[in-house]
C-alpha cells in the first residue's frame, strides 16, 4: 500500500502560525482527512478543519506522497510544535466556500441549526468536489455534505428517488443550494464488490429509474445514445460499488444526470472483476425486461460501454474547467484514459 505523510500549513484565529514537520497518515487517501485533523488535535492542542490541498509530492493519484493541506485551527496553536513557512495564497480562481477560512465552520453551524449534535462534528473528507462531515446525534451519525455549482442539487435527487424507494437511499433531513444534510445509511462500502450486492442493489435500481421515466428532471448527460427501447431517466453519474452501502442503500448523487440507464450498468462494469461482469449483465438486463418487455438491454450494453467512457470524459473535463490549479492533481489525464478506452473498444 501506498504510504501518505503530511505537512500542514496552519492559519490561526490571530493569523498565520506556520508549518508542521513532515507527519506519517494511517491512511493513503487525499481526501480522507479525518486521520489528518486527529493527527493535529495531538499535537496543536486545538481542533482543526482541513481546507484544501495545496501540493503534492511523489505519490499516485490520489494516493501517497507527501501532502501539503492548508489548515485552519479552531483556537490559538501550540506555536512551538511550528515552524516558519510562506503563507498559503489567501484567494484563487474557483475555490470553493468551504476551502476558505471560515467555511468548514458556517456549514457545521447551518447543520447545528438542523440536529443537536452530541459530541463533535468529525471532517471525514475533503477535497474540490465535496467536503463531508459526520454528526453524533442522540440518534445515530449523520452526515453533512458540500458540494460545487456545477453538481446536481443532491438533495432534491436524494428526495426524489425516495419517493419511490425510501429504502435505496438515505433520509434528507435538510438541504440547501450545494449542502445536503443525511441521515445515516447503514453498512459499509460494498467493497470488495459480489453478487450479493449486485443482486440486492441493481433491480431496486432499475425499479426506481422505471418509475422516474419520462420529462428530464435534471440536465441532460452530454452523450446520447440509441434507446433499444429503454428510457431516457434519472442516471446517479458514479453508480460504482463504493457508492453503494451493504444495507441496501445508494449514495452520493452529486454526478446525477438525466441519460440513458445503461451508463449506470457499465459504471459498475468498469469497477467490478471481470469473473462479475455476466452476472452484472444477467441482473441487470433481467430487472428491465420485467419492466419494458420489449426492449434490449444487453444490446443497450454493448453500445453504452462507449457511451459511458465518453460521459466520464466529459465530466472529468468539466471537473478540470472549475476547480482551481492546486487541486487539479486529482484529476489530470482523465478526460484522456477515458478517451483512449474508447479507442480500444472501436479498433
Amino acid at each position: 500500500m501506498t504510504k501518505r505523510t503530511v505537512v500542514a500549513l496552519v492559519s490561526a484565529p490571530s493569523g498565520f502560525a506556520g508549518r508542521t514537520d513532515v507527519l506519517p497518515v494511517p491512511t493513503r487517501d487525499w481526501n480522507h482527512v479525518e486521520p489528518v485533523n486527529e493527527l493535529l488535535e495531538e499535537l496543536l492542542g486545538v481542533p482543526t478543519h482541513v481546507l484544501r490541498l495545496v501540493c503534492v509530492q511523489g505519490g499516485e493519484p490520489p494516493w501517497g506522497g507527501q501532502v501539503t493541506y492548508h489548515v485552519e485551527a479552531l483556537g490559538e496553536p501550540d506555536r512551538s510544535r511550528l515552524h516558519p513557512a510562506a503563507e498559503p495564497e489567501p484567494d484563487a480562481e474557483h475555490r470553493l466556500p468551504y476551502a476558505r477560512p471560515g467555511g468548514p465552520a458556517e456549514l457545521v453551524a447551518w447543520a447545528d441549526a438542523r440536529v443537536e449534535r452530541t459530541g463533535p462534528a468529525v471532517q471525514v473528507r475533503t477535497w474540490n468536489l465535496s467536503t463531508v462531515f459526520r454528526l453524533p446525534t442522540a440518534d445515530g451519525p449523520v452526515w453533512l455534505k458540500a458540494i460545487p455549482s456545477f453538481f446536481a442539487d443532491e438533495g432534491a435527487v436524494v428526495d426524489l428517488v425516495g419517493r419511490h424507494d425510501p429504502t435505496i437511499v438515505p433520509r434528507v433531513i435538510a438541504s440547501a443550494p450545494r449542502r445536503v444534510l443525511l441521515a445515516d445509511a447503514p453498512g459499509g462500502k460494498c467493497w470488495p464488490v459480489t453478487a450479493e450486492h449486485v443482486d440486492l442493489v441493481v433491480p431496486r435500481w432499475v425499479a426506481v429509474q422505471n418509475a422516474l421515466a419520462g420529462a428530464p428532471r435534471l440536465r441532460p448527460t452530454a452523450v446520447a445514445m440509441p434507446s433499444f427501447g429503454l428510457p431516457d431517466t434519472l442516471t446517479h453519474g458514479d453508480f460504482h460499488p463504493g457508492n453503494w452501502r451493504r444495507g441496501g442503500a445508494v449514495i452520493d448523487f452529486s454526478d446525477a444526470v438525466w441519460g440513458h440507464p445503461a451508463l449506470d450498468a457499465c459504471r459498475v462494469l468498469e469497477y467490478a472483476p471481470p469473473e462479475l461482469h455476466d452476472h452484472i449483465r444477467r441482473v441487470w438486463s433481467e430487472a428491465w425486461l420485467r419492466h419494458r418487455p420489449d426492449s434490449r438491454p444487453l444490446e443497450a450494453l454493448d453500445v453504452a460501454r462507449r457511451a459511458s467512457r465518453l460521459h466520464n470524459a466529459v465530466k472529468y473535463q468539466l471537473f478540470l474547467d472549475n476547480i482551481e490549479t492546486s487541486e487539479r492533481i486529482y484529476h489530470e489525464g482523465d478526460p484522456q484514459v477515458e478517451l483512449r478506452a474508447v479507442r480500444e473498444m472501436v479498433r
